[in-house]
């Protein structure tokens, strides 16, 4: 299995910066470097404890950031990531936007959306 990443746009009320992310459909949350996000004028809204593969338990901020990637942007949650954290783009951004990993190609593609009936 490939990694796959891709560049993306994210707005802030001071501006957008231009982000590289892996895409980690094992991630429930987005992942990006907090100082970046606190140039363009984001915010965190509350704390959350995430695990860990290794099983250790982390304390970060989280908050809503607006991600543009394939000419659709949308607010996702994302962690204000310490030095030291990756920046990923996680499964819940995908599922925002619509968005699946092709196993074969490990390219990012439009997903069908399901209907609840």
């Amino acid at each position: 299995m490939g990694l796959t990443s891709v560049l993306v746009t994210i707005q802030g009320p001071k501006g957008s910066k231009e982000v590289s992310l892996v895409v980690d459909t094992g991630s429930e949350d987005t992942w990006i470097d907090k100082r970046v996000l606190k140039q363009i004028g984001l915010e965190p809204r509350f704390s959350r404890t995430y695990r860990t593969i290794n099983n250790a338990r982390l304390q970060r901020e989280v908050g809503p950031v607006e991600i543009e990637f394939m000419k659709l942007r949308m607010p996702c949650p994302t962690v204000f990531a310490e030095e030291g954290d990756v920046n990923v783009l996680g499964v819940t951004a995908l599922e925002i936007h619509g968005l699946e990993v092709d196993p074969r190609t490990h390219e990012l593609k439009h997903a069908e959306a399901l209907a609840a009936f």
